[in-house]
Order: structure tokens, then C-alpha cells, then sequence
């Protein structure tokens, strides 16, 4: 029996090792069998599907590059005269002939604005074209003098000709150059049509972003078109009366130094000065100090200072007390706005920088609380030192009273 017993033990053990072994082949068979878990293949397919769309959506604002920037001028420029359409709506006028008669006006000023300009461009480049060979003459001569050198005309025959082969060079390219001009001129009317559209129909496109967001966000987006409306106009005010304050100011300067065209030069330096941002000033006083360059060294160097002056003047007493209730905007905010947008959108951003900046900054400052900063009038310099007493002389009573002996 004990034999039998002991065959017996070997074959039970082999028996429980097979199914052990099967058991085990049988699990990973079966974990073989299941493959992945059925979640991996859908975050796959979400992962796919998100770079997709990605791709294509960055895809399709190239694309529209060109019309989104189109869009956003126009929008500013709309936000610039609702104002005013706003005013003559409240008068009864219809907000279509309204639109109208302010791009009525607005295209006058412009036309002025080129023709007054266009006429001192010819008057300068035939006075400039008739003076050549003596300016040319008194500039060698002055050249020599200065500098201790010996150049001739021949030498300044030998620089026009290689000018004159980069002109034809460019000449070349006036196909593409042609092309470009259709582009901007279809883009300028483009700019106009959704500038009309979205001035003419102001409320009525205020309602139609507004309906498809619930209440408490209709709220927003109703405060921040009305601050954007109101910085974007207040700007352009501002701009206006500040290129007004330097068309005045230069024509009265340029009139006694007795430059040329006084009427035009102050005109180009108020208008380019305000509405170009950041270089708008050096073009502006680039033009006058040339043209009193061509008839007196002299007086290109008074216009000059005058410049420096008047600008000096402008951003330390005129702009802040102006810009004051308009825009409300420190310098140095406003010049990283503008490195900002021409970083982004180029001239378009730089131009767009300071209202989209000021509209942003009024829209925070409407939800962001601010307290006032107050010095801890409690705390004083003596204040560690009796604290530091109290503490030293409780710490002596507690000692003096453990050495104390107990009463008998």
C-alpha cells in the first residue's frame, strides 16, 4: 500500500504541474487572442484626427490670410467712423446715407490730402531736376573742402550711371510691379466694401454675433464692442486733433524760415507724424528738411531744430493732456503694441497695435479689482525690540519662579 502510495504522489504532482502549465499557455493564449484594448485604436483615431484638422485649419488661414486681414481693417476703420454715423443716426438720418455722407467727407479730405501733396512732389522734382548740375557742382566743392579730396564730375557722372543701371533693373520688373499695384487697388476696395457694410449695419451685425451666445456672454461681448467702438474713435480723435496741432505749428514755422510749399510740408508732417506709428515721425520730418536742403543748408538746419522741438513739446505736454480721456495708455505700452502688431501683421499690425491695445486694457481694467497700495502704519522699527523685551521678561519670571523652593 505505502508503494502504490508513494507511485501515486509522483502522478498526482506530474498531473498538477501539466494543468498548471496548461492553465498558463491557456491565459496567454487567451491575452494573444484579445490583442490591444479596444480604448488604444480610439485615442489613435483622435490623435490622427486632431492633427488633421490642425493642419488643415493652419492650411486654410494661409489661404485666407489676405481676406482675414481685409476683414480686420475694415473693421477697425468701421469702428473709427460709427461714431460719427452714430451721431447722425441719433439727428434722424438713416444709417446708410449716414455711412454715405461720412465716406463722402472722408474721401474729400483724402483727395486733398494726394492732390496737395502731388503738386508739391512735381514742383520739388522740377526744381530739384532744373538745380541738378549746380546742386551737384556745390556739393563736390563742398565735399573737397570738408573731406581734403579731389573728386571730380566725372566721378559723379560714374555713380549716376551705375544708379541709373539698378533703375533699369527695376524697370524690368514692372509687370510685377503693375500686378501689385491691381492687388492693393481691389484690396483698397475691398477694405471700403466691408467698411460700408459693417458701419451701415452695425447693430444689425452686433445682434447677429450676439444670438448665438447665451445671456451672461452676450453681456461681454456687448461691453467689449462698445469699449472697442469707444478707444478706437477716441484714437482717431486724437490722432486728428494732435495732426491738426502740428499742421498749425509747422505751417507757421516753415512760413517764417521762408521754406517753399510751407502749406504742403506742414500738412504732410501733422497727417504722416500722428497716423504712421513709431517711423511716422522720422518720414514726416525727412520731407521739409529736405526741401529746405535744396534751397539753403541754413534753413534745413533751422527746420530741423524746430522739428526736434515741436516734438519734444508734443509728447510731453500735448499728447498726454490729449490722450488723456481718449486712449489713457503709458508710452512704453504703446510702443511694444506697436513692435508687437508689426511683429505679427506687419504695417497692418502697427497700425491696428494701439486701439486693439487700448481696448483690451479698459476691458480688463473693467473686471480686474484694484486696490489701493497703503503703508502698515502699525508697524514701526521699534515694534521687534518690545516685543523682543516682553518675551525676555516673561521667559525671566517663569525661570525666577522653577528655582523658587517649595513652601514647607
Amino acid at each position: 500500500m505505502a508503494a502504490e502510495d508513494d507511485d501515486t504522489k509522483p502522478t498526482d504532482a506530474a498531473a498538477a504541474t501539466d494543468d498548471t502549465a496548461a492553465t498558463g499557455d491557456a491565459v496567454v493564449t487567451a491575452e494573444v487572442s484579445a490583442g490591444p484594448p479596444p480604448w488604444l485604436l480610439r485615442a489613435f483615431l483622435l490623435a490622427a484626427a486632431t492633427v488633421a484638422g490642425l493642419v488643415g485649419g493652419f492650411w486654410v488661414l494661409m489661404r485666407l490670410q489676405g481676406l482675414l486681414t481685409v476683414l480686420l481693417v475694415s473693421l477697425f476703420l468701421a469702428f473709427a467712423i460709427e461714431p460719427a454715423v452714430n451721431w447722425l443716426a441719433r439727428r434722424g438720418m438713416r444709417r446708410g446715407p449716414a455711412t454715405g455722407l461720412v465716406f463722402l467727407a472722408l474721401t474729400v479730405v483724402i483727395v486733398a490730402f494726394i492732390w496737395t501733396l502731388g503738386a508739391l512732389l512735381v514742383d520739388q522734382v522740377t526744381t530739384l531736376i532744373d538745380n541738378a548740375p549746380a546742386t551737384a557742382d556745390q556739393a563736390v566743392d563742398w565735399f573737397n573742402r570738408t573731406f581734403k579730396t579731389h573728386l571730380a564730375g566725372t566721378d559723379i557722372e560714374k555713380y549716376a550711371k551705375n544708379w541709373s543701371s539698378h533703375l533699369d533693373g527695376v524697370a524690368d520688373n514692372v509687370w510685377g510691379t503693375a500686378t501689385a499695384t491691381v492687388g492693393a487697388v481691389f484690396q483698397g476696395l475691398g477694405v471700403l466694401l466691408f467698411t460700408y457694410y459693417f458701419a451701415a449695419d452695425g447693430p444689425r451685425f452686433r445682434n447677429a454675433v450676439c444670438s448665438v451666445l447665451p445671456p451672461r456672454s452676450q453681456r461681454h461681448v456687448l461691453r467689449a464692442w462698445d469699449i472697442a467702438v469707444d478707444k478706437t474713435g477716441g484714437y482717431i480723435y486724437s490722432r486728428g486733433l494732435l495732426a491738426l496741432a502740428s499742421t498749425i505749428a509747422h505751417y507757421v514755422a516753415l512760413r517764417i524760415i521762408d521754406v517753399p510749399s510751407a502749406f504742403a510740408l506742414a500738412l504732410w508732417v501733422g497727417v504722416v507724424s500722428q497716423f504712421i506709428p513709431t517711423v511716422g515721425t522720422y518720414l514726416a520730418g525727412a520731407l521739409p528738411v529736405l526741401v529746405a536742403l535744396v534751397h539753403s543748408p541754413t534753413d534745413a538746419l533751422w527746420v530741423l531744430g524746430f522739428i526736434l522741438v515741436y516734438q519734444q513739446f508734443e509728447n510731453y505736454v500735448l499728447q498726454p493732456r490729449i490722450t488723456a480721456t481718449t486712449l489713457d495708455m503709458h508710452p512704453a505700452v504703446a510702443f511694444g503694441a506697436v513692435l508687437a502688431g508689426a511683429a505679427l501683421l506687419g504695417a497692418t499690425g502697427a497700425l491696428l497695435a494701439i486701439p486693439v491695445t487700448a481696448t483690451v486694457q479698459a476691458f480688463s481694467s473693467a473686471y480686474i479689482r484694484r486696490y489701493e497700495v497703503t503703508a502698515d502704519a502699525e508697524s514701526t522699527p521699534a515694534d521687534p525690540p518690545k516685543r523682543k523685551r516682553k518675551w525676555t521678561r516673561q521667559l525671566t519670571i517663569r525661570l525666577t519662579r522653577a528655582r523658587k523652593p517649595p513652601a514647607e
